[in-house]
């Protein structure tokens, strides 16, 4: 049987960048799920991987930016229809904007400020709950 570590969908990044959060606005092509809608760097597990090693290979890939593992923590666990998706922060200096070379996923990236972020209407609804959460956290 399976390690339940294995038993994913996919893993998504919340990389803070100092105080602001970077995000990704997703493509308009036919079919995908929430087309234009700003999302946070991660995507679908490859075969063998753990949640952390894709949320970190999924960050390369669309921003060009290598996350240090030890820099992960976990901050939701999300049981879907469609699978079990892991949500990691990572908490690194506001320089790490420089260092990004976006990649051919998405229209654009940005950095903003994790509330503008939550009350913005074109983030992904539960991503903005997700993002909501981790932050009462954080506060306490």
């Amino acid at each position: 049987m399976p390690d339940a570590r294995q038993r994913f969908t996919g893993a998504k990044l919340m990389l803070f960048a100092g105080s602001r959060v970077i995000v990704l606005r997703r493509d308009r092509k036919p079919g995908l799920v929430w087309p234009g809608c700003l999302d946070f760097p991660g995507g679908g597990r490859e075969e063998g991987e753990t949640p952390e090693a894709c949320a970190l290979r999924e960050t390369r890939e669309e921003l060009g930016l290598t996350v240090p593992s030890e820099a992960l923590r976990l901050a939701h666990l999300r049981v879907a229809e469609n699978g079990r998706h892991w949500f990691f922060a990572a908490h690194l200096q506001d320089r790490i904007v420089q260092d990004v070379r976006f990649g051919d996923e998405g229209t654009g990236w940005g950095a903003m400020e994790p509330e503008a972020f939550v009350a913005d209407r074109l983030a992904i609804p539960h991503f903005r709950a997700i993002l909501r959460a981790y932050l009462v956290r954080l506060a306490r």
